[in-house]
């Protein structure tokens, strides 16, 4: 049976336990049609590069999924019918990763660091910064 992984995008001013209601709906609908869904992880309420109908943000999640492609059709046909999900997309591919997403990952390694955006991190101290670029213009040259 062909494996796919697949992101979809909802609105943001829905909620967390709407966005599961979502998952569980089209999960339902993956599993009804023989399918099964392996991993989901939800990536939370993440800024967008672009508005999308409106919205600056939306709830990210990623399914792993082993159907048919007749059930993934169906479920992205009543993605694109729900007023909830803003966009989608699903990639077939040759085997299914059950370790964290990248995405996942990355928020790991953040919450590990223990800083907001204020914080420096790693980058440490640069030391004098006003070298380099153009001198300074003399009083002749204006």
């Amino acid at each position: 049976m062909p494996l796919y992984e697949h992101v979809f995008l909802a609105r943001q001013d829905v909620s967390a336990q709407q966005v599961e209601t979502l998952v569980e709906q089209f999960k339902g609908l993956i599993e009804g049609a023989g399918g099964s869904v392996g991993k989901i992880e939800n990536w939370g309420l993440r800024s967008l590069a672009y508005r999308i109908k409106k919205n600056r943000k939306a709830h990210y999640t990623l399914m792993n999924i082993t159907a048919p492609h007749a059930a993934v059709a169906e479920m992205e046909r009543q993605m694109g019918l729900s007023e909830d999900v803003l966009r989608f997309m699903t990639f077939r591919v040759d085997e299914l990763d059950e370790e964290p997403s990248a995405m996942m990952q990355k928020r790991d390694r953040d919450d590990r660091r223990g800083g907001g955006r204020g914080d420096r991190g790693d980058r440490g101290d640069r030391g004098d910064r006003s070298g380099g670029g153009r001198p300074p213009r003399r009083a002749e040259e204006e």
